[in-house]
């Protein structure tokens, strides 16, 4: 094969001059991007060729391999570098695709915060910490009325349950209100001189002052009066006693409560009332009671001019 023959890359000479690569005789030139034979002329001037410069390669085809020749030892690794260089490639824009569907979407789903500004973002996280701040502290105030409240309630329960308990002393010292307990039960006999209004109010006095709370005098035919702190006791004319404008007769007993030992030592002293009421030929005799009622009331008192200290 000529040189001309090898220079077209075909085993056949170009009819278009050197440098033509073209088809069998008679052909067209199978190649793509030949030009169109009727634009060739071989009277059309040929441009002129720039010099290469020193190290550069002109990129022209490669010459057809014949049949039987050896493969160039170094194009197939080069074609396993090109390979994995693509795999890269191609794993490097899979995971940038990937991140921009993520990103996309994130986007997507808040356009607001994706348009604000960063400065935007920080005051919107700032103004949320706050927010929350001041619930917690709502929280805090809540929780702490919550128990204020319990505990006043608390306190008014306990207030209340004072007041009643109060109450009801003092209902008992005034005499509205009926008594029970321990306490003694004491009677008086004997002439009328041994039972005068004068012996009956220092047994009063000496149970009073012996811590006696509730007490109420009985007369012989049953009746009865409570005896408070403004009781008097006045001979009656005839025999007897006037109680708080009632009129008794005797023998008189006298239901108190409070402690029974001690209410029995009063009475028992030296020069008391026990060794007084049987200087007049009278006597005295006192029964402890586990459980004493005084169940006689009087009405209350109705105050004109004192008032309670506001």
């Amino acid at each position: 094969m000529s040189e001309e023959h090898r220079e077209t890359g075909t085993g056949w000479p170009s009819p278009v001059g050197p440098g033509r690569p073209s088809g069998p005789a008679g052909e067209p030139d199978p190649r793509p991007d030949a030009p169109d034979p009727d634009e060739l002329s071989p009277l059309a001037p040929v441009e002129p060729v720039e010099p290469l410069a020193p190290g550069e390669r002109e990129d022209v085809p490669a010459p057809a391999e014949e049949p039987g020749a050896a493969a160039a030892p170094d194009r197939a690794p080069v074609s396993r570098r090109l390979t994995s260089a693509g795999a890269m490639i191609a794993v490097l824009l899979a995971l940038l695709g990937f991140t921009l569907v993520v990103q996309l979407k994130t986007t997507s789903t808040d356009p607001t915060l994706a348009a604000t500004r960063e400065e935007d973002l920080v005051r919107i996280s700032s103004d949320l910490d706050s927010r929350e701040r001041r619930l917690r502290q709502d929280i805090e105030a809540l929780e702490e009325s919550q128990r204020q409240l319990r505990s006043g309630e608390l306190g008014r329960q306990a207030a209340l349950e004072e007041a009643t308990r109060r109450a009801d002393e003092l209902g008992i010292l005034a005499g509205t209100l009926p008594a029970v307990g321990p306490g003694l039960e004491v009677r008086f006999s004997g002439p009328e001189k041994a039972m005068s209004s004068t012996r009956i109010l220092d047994a009063v006095q000496e149970l009073r002052g012996a811590g006696a709370e509730a007490m109420q005098i009985q007369g012989a035919d049953g009746t009865a009066v409570r005896v408070i702190a403004s009781t008097y006791f006045v001979d009656a004319s005839g025999g007897g006693l006037v109680v708080d404008g009632r009129r008794l007769s005797g023998p008189y007993t006298i239901l108190v409560i409070g402690d029974p030992a001690t209410m029995r030592t009063a009475l028992n002293i030296p020069g008391g009332v026990v060794s007084s009421v049987r200087d007049a030929a009278g006597n005295v005799t006192s029964e402890d009671r586990e459980v004493v009622e005084v169940s006689q009331l009087h009405a209350p008192i109705k105050l004109d001019h004192a008032r309670p200290v506001s």
